[in-house]
Order: structure tokens, then C-alpha cells, then sequence
């Protein structure tokens, strides 16, 4: 499982299926050391959500000339301060903010300001400054010195895991089990094979760790299926195939179940694609809005996993970071929606987060006050507050995050996150 090129997709998938109906073999995670640690999950928001949609700074006197006709058509914020507000299809990250466990990070983004989908997201996921300096992740080196163990909740490792062979995948299938006679012929095909051997081993206990998982919070494995014509092909300027937005309940809920384990994994990815928004963003029933609602559903299930009996209130351990490559620009564009930009917003969740509050320095709306006089000016580097998390989750100090996990990037101090 952690080497998806060693085998054939449609063979893996199918034999994950199979898998789950044995469930005999155990996984014990590299480096899982029991309940108490803490466990970060990262979701990466791929296409470039409008960080002034999803959180409206409605407070400031250059908002309304902006962007009222989208107000008008989504309907009024949720409020968070006299400044800033929620969209209203962010309910229940709305009841978490009111409940202190939701900070809102805004004016934030990358040290790459331009304005490339891919570009930014190799930066986002590698921690660099500009694409290609880096070719491994952030949350790989940090698993790599913490010897921790991760899990990509999708068909591939992505970027921002690489850098660490303690990493597996899983993501549930559509496709039909194997039969038993094409099981028996692949663990004998693999038995000579050390590569593909531990590869299949690997994959066993993954998917054992699932259907108990699953188990324990009183869900069918097999319940845990792609939704036909999810989103699971590439889409141009997305990157490579990601999970649909219409999995994502699913899979958080499914992470939730694996993280609240013993011997489950201290760091879980989710990415999900359909961010872009160059036409019609803000339509009741449009592409953004139901996204905005299903990102909103999957963190709720998420938490409620991890607060479920057994879970030993795995909430209270975790932070959740939600981020996407870049923001759009503060105008509305000729078909109602929003070009590439540069600043956006950012969401850290957990039971021990200082929440309930909005951290940003604010640069203000109003045209001169706009990076390249288009875009939300970036005043918050996002890898200090990725930096503010990985250091009390994981154990890691100020010269290993600027050294290494961030290579380069000493001068940039870690976010405080936590309450006292």
C-alpha cells in the first residue's frame, strides 16, 4: 500500500475489497506509541478556495463595494467579530468557533505569490518558497524525525507526506472484491518479491485497521464507497486525481475511526479537489457553495469521530489544519466569480486550540491597499502556523522545524495556537 507503483491499481483496489471480508491481519503503525500523542490532520483544499468568500470581512469599508453582489446572492455571514463572518454554509464551523475550538487565520498564503495552480501547490505541500526547490514534504520530514507513522486518505501518497517510508494509503472502492483463487495467485506471485511482498503485507493490516475501526464505531466497512462520477479523474489546473468533494464526509469520518485507535496513525492527509471558481461562485446551489457545505459536514464528522465512546476523547489531542494554495482576487470578475490571487484564509480545529477568534493583520480592501492592487495582501506566512502545530503535536523543537521541516525558515517563529 505504501508503493502504489508497485502494483496494479484496479488490482490493489479490488484486493483491498477482498481484504476487508479476512480482516486477520494487524498493523501496527511505525511509530505509534499509544493514545496519548498527539495526532495533527492535514486537508489540503486544492483549487484555490476565495478566503473572502468562505470567511467575508464584512467589517471593512471596502468589502460592500466589492463584493455585495455575492453577499446578496449567498446570503448573510454567520458572524464571527465586528469584522469577519462565516459563510452560512459553514454551520457547524460556525458552532465551533462559538465553542472556542475554531480559529480562523486570515490574510495568510505562501512566500510564492504567483498565481499557478500547480506551482502554489507544490509549494503549499513541499514547504518551500518557490516550486521545485524542495522535492519531498513538510509533513513527511517531520515524520521522518519524529520515526512517526501517516496515512493519505487516497489512492496515492501525496507531496506533502513524501519524504518517509512510514506512510501508507487507503481509500475505499467502487470496484468488485477478487476472488479468492486471484488473492492466492497474487500473495504467491509476491512471495519472492520482498518489495511486493511487504507491499501486499502492508496492505492487509491497513485494511484490517479499517474494517476494526469501523467496527468499533458501529459502521460497515463496505459502506465506505466512492460516490459514481465523484470527481476521482483529473481536472485541468487541479493537479493530479483527488478524491471528490462528495467522499469527503466519508473519509473524515473514516480518519476520525482510525486516529481515535491506540495504534492508529498520529497524521492523516485529505485533499479534496473543485475549488476554482472563475464563474457563477456564489450561486445558492452552485459547485463552491455545496463544497463550502460538504467541507463543513466532513469536520464535524471528523470531531464527532474522535468524541465517539472508545475514542478516549481523541479530539482533545488532535489539530486539524485546512489550507489551499492560494487565495482570488478581491473583485468579482465578468461571469460572477474570482480570478487566481494571492492571500486567503486558513482554519486550525481541535480540542486544545485557542479558538473562537480570528488571528490576522489585517491589510485592509480598498484598491491601494491590494498586493499588485488585485489581491488580499498575505501578512501571515502560513508555515508559521503549520509550524505552530507540528511543534506541541509532534514533539518538535524551533531548530528542527527551521532546519529541517521547513528548511531555511528559521526566522519565521511558530504561531501560538494552544490555550494555556
Amino acid at each position: 500500500m505504501t508503493r502504489m507503483d508497485e502494483l496494479n491499481r484496479r488490482q490493489w483496489l479490488g484486493a483491498m475489497a477482498a481484504l476487508a471480508a479476512t480482516g486477520t491481519t494487524r498493523l501496527s503503525w511505525a511509530g505509534s506509541a499509544g493514545q496519548q500523542q498527539g495526532r495533527v490532520v492535514f486537508v489540503i483544499l486544492r483549487g484555490g478556495l476565495d478566503g473572502l468568500f468562505a470567511v467575508p470581512a464584512t467589517g471593512d469599508p471596502a468589502f460592500a463595494a466589492a463584493r455585495d453582489r455575492f453577499t446578496e446572492q449567498a446570503g448573510a455571514p454567520l458572524p464571527l467579530d465586528g469584522t469577519f463572518g462565516l459563510h452560512p454554509a459553514l454551520a457547524q464551523m460556525h458552532s465551533l468557533y462559538r465553542g472556542g475550538e475554531l480559529l480562523v487565520v486570515h490574510a495568510t498564503g505562501l512566500a510564492y505569490h504567483q498565481r499557478s495552480h500547480f506551482d502554489a501547490q507544490q509549494v503549499l505541500e513541499s514547504g518551500g518558497e518557490q516550486p521545485g526547490q524542495l522535492r519531498d514534504g513538510w509533513l513527511g520530514r517531520a515524520l521522518a524525525a519524529t520515526r512517526r507513522s501517516g496515512l493519505a486518505m487516497s489512492t496515492a501518497v501525496p507531496l506533502v507526506l513524501r519524504g518517509w517510508s512510514g506512510v501508507d494509503t487507503w481509500a475505499p472502492s467502487h470496484l468488485p472484491s477478487p476472488s479468492d483463487d486471484l488473492l492466492a495467485r497474487l500473495q504467491r506471485l509476491y512471495a519472492d518479491d520482498a518489495a511486493l511482498g511487504h507491499a501486499l503485507s502492508r496492505a492487509k493490516g491497513v485494511q484490517a485497521e479499517v474494517a476494526a475501526a469501523a467496527s468499533a464505531a458501529g459502521d460497515d466497512p463496505a459502506s465506505l464507497s466512492m460516490a459514481p462520477g465523484s470527481g476521482a479523474e483529473p481536472r485541468p489546473g487541479m493537479g493530479p486525481a483527488k478524491a471528490g468533494a462528495g467522499d469527503f464526509v466519508a473519509l473524515c469520518q473514516a480518519a476520525g475511526a482510525l486516529m481515535a485507535r491506540p495504534e492508529g496513525p498520529q497524521v492523516v492527509v485529505l485533499d479534496v479537489s473543485g475549488w476554482d471558481s472563475h464563474a457563477d461562485q456564489a450561486a445558492p446551489n452552485g459547485a463552491l457553495t455545496r463544497r463550502l457545505g460538504e467541507l463543513d459536514q466532513g469536520l464535524a464528522a471528523l470531531r464527532a469521530a474522535m468524541m465517539a465512546p472508545g475514542a478516549e476523547d481523541a479530539w482533545q489531542r488532535t489539530a486539524v489544519v485546512v489550507a489551499t494554495e492560494f487565495g482570488r482576487t478581491v473583485e468579482i470578475n465578468g461571469t460572477r466569480g474570482t480570478d487566481h490571487g494571492t492571500g486567503g484564509a486558513a482554519w486550525v480545529l481541535g480540542g486544545r486550540v485557542q479558538g473562537g477568534r480570528v488571528l490576522a493583520d489585517w491589510p485592509g480592501l480598498a484598491p491601494a491597499q491590494r498586493f499588485e492592487g488585485r489581491d488580499l495582501h498575505i501578512t501571515l506566512d502560513i508555515r508559521s502556523v503549520l509550524k505552530g502545530v507540528l511543534g506541541p503535536q509532534l514533539g518538535l523543537g524551533d531548530r528542527v522545524l527551521g532546519d529541517q521541516v521547513f528548511p531555511g525558515s528559521a526566522a519565521l517563529k511558530p504561531t501560538p495556537l494552544w490555550r494555556a
